[in-house]
Protein backbone atom coordinates (compact mmCIF):
# COMPACT_ATOMS: atom_id res chain seq x y z
CA UNK A 1 0.00 0.00 0.00
CA UNK A 2 1.56 3.26 -0.86
CA UNK A 3 2.44 5.93 1.43
CA UNK A 4 -1.50 7.11 2.27
CA UNK A 5 -3.16 9.47 4.71
CA UNK A 6 -5.23 8.47 6.97
CA UNK A 7 -7.86 10.15 5.68
CA UNK A 8 -7.02 8.45 2.09
CA UNK A 9 -6.85 5.21 3.97
CA UNK A 10 -10.56 5.41 5.19
CA UNK A 11 -11.79 7.02 2.00
CA UNK A 12 -10.26 3.78 0.38
CA UNK A 13 -12.22 1.82 3.34
CA UNK A 14 -15.61 2.80 2.33
CA UNK A 15 -15.01 2.07 -1.43
CA UNK A 16 -13.38 -1.05 -0.99
CA UNK A 17 -16.50 -1.96 1.02
CA UNK A 18 -18.86 -0.97 -2.02
CA UNK A 19 -16.31 -3.21 -4.14
CA UNK A 20 -16.31 -6.49 -1.56
CA UNK A 21 -13.00 -6.16 -1.57
CA UNK A 22 -12.71 -7.79 1.70
CA UNK A 23 -8.94 -8.38 1.43
CA UNK A 24 -8.23 -4.96 1.23
CA UNK A 25 -10.47 -4.15 4.09
CA UNK A 26 -8.89 -6.89 6.13
CA UNK A 27 -5.41 -5.44 5.40
CA UNK A 28 -6.27 -2.28 6.98
CA UNK A 29 -6.96 -3.00 9.92
CA UNK A 30 -4.35 -3.98 13.22
CA UNK A 31 -5.21 -7.42 14.64
CA UNK A 32 -6.12 -5.94 18.34
CA UNK A 33 -8.26 -3.75 16.18
CA UNK A 34 -12.39 -2.94 17.95
CA UNK A 35 -15.10 -2.29 16.08
CA UNK A 36 -18.03 -0.47 17.80
CA UNK A 37 -21.32 -0.01 16.58
CA UNK A 38 -23.48 2.19 19.03
CA UNK A 39 -27.38 1.40 20.06
CA UNK A 40 -29.66 1.79 16.64
CA UNK A 41 -32.44 0.19 14.74
CA UNK A 42 -30.48 -2.77 14.17
CA UNK A 43 -28.64 -3.68 17.43
CA UNK A 44 -30.65 -1.71 19.83
CA UNK A 45 -27.86 -2.92 22.66
CA UNK A 46 -25.06 -1.78 20.52
CA UNK A 47 -22.60 -4.24 18.84
CA UNK A 48 -18.99 -4.52 20.00
CA UNK A 49 -16.55 -7.07 17.50
CA UNK A 50 -13.20 -7.73 17.29
CA UNK A 51 -11.20 -7.81 13.15
CA UNK A 52 -11.37 -11.33 13.83
CA UNK A 53 -15.46 -10.89 13.45
CA UNK A 54 -14.97 -8.96 10.12
CA UNK A 55 -14.73 -11.56 7.65
CA UNK A 56 -17.83 -13.53 8.49
CA UNK A 57 -20.01 -9.67 8.89
CA UNK A 58 -18.95 -9.11 5.73
CA UNK A 59 -19.51 -11.99 3.93
CA UNK A 60 -23.48 -11.82 6.05
CA UNK A 61 -23.29 -8.01 4.66
CA UNK A 62 -22.71 -9.76 0.84
CA UNK A 63 -26.00 -11.87 1.26
CA UNK A 64 -28.16 -9.36 2.83
CA UNK A 65 -27.40 -6.46 0.18
CA UNK A 66 -27.25 -6.71 -3.47
CA UNK A 67 -24.89 -3.37 -3.57
CA UNK A 68 -24.23 -0.42 -1.04
CA UNK A 69 -22.74 2.99 -1.37
CA UNK A 70 -20.82 5.08 0.95
CA UNK A 71 -21.21 8.57 -0.12
CA UNK A 72 -18.99 11.58 2.40
CA UNK A 73 -20.39 14.36 2.97
CA UNK A 74 -18.26 15.68 5.37
CA UNK A 75 -14.81 14.64 7.41
CA UNK A 76 -12.25 15.87 9.76
CA UNK A 77 -9.06 15.09 10.99
CA UNK A 78 -7.38 15.56 14.25
CA UNK A 79 -4.19 13.35 14.75
CA UNK A 80 -4.49 10.02 14.04
CA UNK A 81 -8.54 10.24 13.97
CA UNK A 82 -10.46 10.47 11.22
CA UNK A 83 -14.25 11.35 11.70
CA UNK A 84 -16.51 11.06 8.68
CA UNK A 85 -20.00 11.82 8.15
CA UNK A 86 -21.59 9.55 6.18
CA UNK A 87 -24.91 8.53 4.00
CA UNK A 88 -24.95 4.75 3.03
CA UNK A 89 -27.79 3.06 1.17
CA UNK A 90 -27.97 -0.64 1.12
CA UNK A 91 -30.09 -2.23 -1.25
CA UNK A 92 -31.30 -5.42 -0.52
CA UNK A 93 -30.75 -8.79 -2.04
CA UNK A 94 -33.01 -10.85 0.47
CA UNK A 95 -36.39 -9.41 1.77
CA UNK A 96 -35.48 -7.94 5.75
CA UNK A 97 -38.41 -7.12 7.63
CA UNK A 98 -41.28 -5.01 6.00
CA UNK A 99 -38.81 -4.37 2.91
CA UNK A 100 -38.63 -6.66 -0.10
CA UNK A 101 -35.72 -7.66 -2.53
CA UNK A 102 -34.80 -4.66 -4.11
CA UNK A 103 -35.86 -2.45 -1.35
CA UNK A 104 -32.92 0.06 0.06
CA UNK A 105 -32.28 0.93 3.63
CA UNK A 106 -30.50 4.37 4.43
CA UNK A 107 -28.94 5.69 7.51
CA UNK A 108 -27.27 9.02 8.10
CA UNK A 109 -23.75 7.78 9.81
CA UNK A 110 -20.96 9.35 11.91
CA UNK A 111 -17.76 7.01 11.77
CA UNK A 112 -14.93 7.57 14.09
CA UNK A 113 -11.83 5.59 12.85
CA UNK A 114 -8.22 5.30 15.07
CA UNK A 115 -5.18 4.79 13.22
CA UNK A 116 -2.13 3.66 14.71
CA UNK A 117 1.04 2.82 12.72
CA UNK A 118 -1.07 3.58 9.46
CA UNK A 119 -3.79 0.57 10.65
CA UNK A 120 -7.08 1.22 12.17
CA UNK A 121 -7.28 0.26 15.69
CA UNK A 122 -10.72 1.36 16.62
CA UNK A 123 -14.07 2.06 14.58
CA UNK A 124 -17.15 3.40 16.28
CA UNK A 125 -20.27 3.80 14.26
CA UNK A 126 -23.21 6.28 15.00
CA UNK A 127 -26.09 5.25 12.60
CA UNK A 128 -29.46 6.83 12.17
CA UNK A 129 -31.69 4.77 10.18
CA UNK A 130 -34.20 5.94 8.20
CA UNK A 131 -37.82 4.68 8.41
CA UNK A 132 -38.66 1.54 7.13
Amino acid sequence: MPDLTNLEKARRYLKAIEQADANYVLSLFSPDAVIEQLPNRIYPKGLRASVSQLPEAFEKGRKIFASQTYEITNQAVTGDLVALEVLWTGKLAIPFGTLTVGSEMRTHSAFFIEFRDGRIVAQRNYDCFDPW
